[in-house]
Parts: structure tokens; C-alpha cells; sequence
């Protein structure tokens, strides 16, 4: 079985963590569970026959759900959208990012939309709850690599909810493969940490997220948590499970020059891995 490529770009999310390190994932479990669910590329890279995805964003989730339903009605619009947007980039973008549409399979291509059209994949809403990323450089809306009928295909029998973390979690136990990759930025690693961070993952969700953890893990359940690596978080997590660094290459700077490889942490609790160490050097 194939390799599926995510339909969506995510900031923060973990395709190099799976080209580079797939040996952090375990082999062999019953469930996939991931209360973050993003671009999903752990998810579609893992393959699982049974699966629980999850994420506070209900936006996300619906759009999962459409593609699952009907990936053909969403494709179509989503087309509809690549003319348009051809025609006048700017001024589409900004008209699409003020719509308010009804369809499931309408509001999940504008979804796709935006996030193939605004700035990095970020996703950002004001404190109505609106949509506000600028827009970005690219104007592929349909990518080479799109495939949304092994999409809809892989995700036929996932269970999908919008929900926290913790409530996800809480349902976690024994056969349960969990990844845990909550909003979290790394360039700040060594200064401003909590700044800088609280501003999209508070302190008291950090907290929160390690005691959820901590409670699947007791339970029974195997689970791979990313963070930044930072000294509080190293020291969150030192009683549940092994710490590893990883690296990345940033591409998020808009000087070339300026990008460059970052450190994260990944801590494995409730199983063992067969990376090496010199790996992680």
C-alpha cells in the first residue's frame, strides 16, 4: 500500500519528521490516535487500519469529513477555484477569504483554497474567529500530487471529532499508538520561549498535555510527543518518557540566507524505538 501525500500544507507540520526519522514510530499497535491533527502526515504516512483523528479546529475536521464523503464534490469546486484565482490572484484570494458559504463540500474547498493560496499554510483567525492570513506567492491551487480519491479512500473508516486534546487523550489506553504534536514554535527556543509560545499553546496547556500524556501512558497506550527543545519542556516530560533532539531545516525565514536547521524534541513513552544514536547526533 501506497503512501498517501497530504492534501494539506500545515505550519508546523511533520513531513520531515517521518522522511528523516521514521524510526521513532512503532511497528506494530491496533489504533492510531492523534489529538492534533494538522496536514495529518504521520496519519497518512503510518497507514493504520483503524484510527481516531482529532483536533480543536472544527474547520479542519469538516474539511476531512467532505473529502471522506464525497473527495469528487470538493475536487470540483476546488477546480473552480484554480480558474478564478488564475484570472485575478489578489483580489479572489481576498474576495474567497471574506465568503461565508453553507455546502460542507463548498466551505471544505475554500478551506483547501486558502490554505494552498495564503501565507506558508499558516492558519490564523481574528478574535471573531475569522480567517486572516495574507495572502502568499503560490498560485497552484491543484497540485501534481494530489490525490483525493486514496484520501477519501484512507479515510473511510477514521473516526474524525473536533475536540481538545484532553478529551482525546482521556479515551487513549492499551493497543493505542498516540502522536502528540501540539502548536509550538522553535524558533524561540533559547529566548522567549514562553512569550513567545503562549500566544498559540499557553503554559497551562503544556501542562495539561503532560498530564493527559502522562495518564494514557499509565493506561497502557504507546506515545511519540514533539515540542520544542527547550529546558521547561525537557523538564515536563523527564519523568515520563525518553527525551531524543531532532533536527529540521527551517524554511520559514524569507531570506535564504537566514533559514537554517532547528532542534526539536521528540519524547517516546510506553515503547521502545530502534533509532540510533548517532542518528540523532
Amino acid at each position: 500500500m501506497s503512501t498517501v501525500t497530504p492534501f494539506l500544507k500545515w505550519a508546523g507540520g511533520k513531513r520531515w519528521l517521518v522522511q528523516n526519522y521514521p524510526e521513532l514510530l512503532p511497528s506494530k499497535f491496533k489504533r492510531f490516535v492523534e489529538p492534533f491533527l494538522g496536514g495529518g502526515a504521520v496519519f497518512f504516512h503510518m497507514r493504520p487500519a483503524k484510527a481516531r483523528l482529532a483536533d480543536l479546529n472544527s474547520e479542519l475536521i469538516e474539511t476531512y469529513s467532505a473529502v471522506r464523503d464525497d473527495w469528487k464534490a470538493v475536487w470540483t469546486k476546488l477546480r473552480a477555484h484554480q480558474i478564478e484565482h488564475l484570472r485575478d490572484p489578489e483580489t479572489y484570494y481576498y474576495k474567497i477569504r471574506q465568503s461565508r458559504l453553507k455546502s460542507d463540500f463548498a466551505k471544505a474547498a475554500r478551506f483547501i483554497y486558502l490554505n494552498r493560496s495564503c501565507w506558508n499554510g499558516l492558519y490564523r483567525v481574528n478574535l471573531r474567529g475569522e480567517f486572516n492570513v495574507p495572502k502568499g506567492t503560490k498560485n497552484s491551487i491543484l497540485l501534481p500530487d494530489d490525490d483525493f480519491p486514496s484520501v477519501a479512500n484512507r479515510l473511510a473508516d477514521v473516526e474524525l471529532t473536533a475536540s481538545d486534546f484532553a478529551e482525546t487523550l482521556a479515551n487513549c489506553g492499551r493497543g493505542d499508538f498516540v502522536f502528540v504534536d501540539p502548536p509550538y514554535t522553535a524558533n524561540h527556543n533559547w529566548n522567549g520561549f514562553l512569550k513567545y509560545n503562549e500566544r498559540i499553546f499557553s503554559w497551562e496547556d503544556q501542562l495539561r498535555l503532560a498530564e493527559s500524556v502522562e495518564g494514557a501512558v499509565s493506561r497502557g497506550a504507546a506515545v511519540l510527543i514533539t515540542n520544542a527543545a527547550h529546558a521547561s519542556v525537557r523538564k515536563l516530560y523527564e519523568s515520563i518518557g525518553e527525551i531524543h533532539t531532532v533536527t529540521r531545516y527551517s524554511v520559514l525565514a524569507s531570506d535564504s540566507a537566514r533559514r537554517s536547521r532547528v532542534e526539536e524534541l521528540a519524547i517516546i513513552a510506553g515503547y521502545q524505538n530502534s533509532i540510533s544514536q548517532t542518528k540523532l547526533l
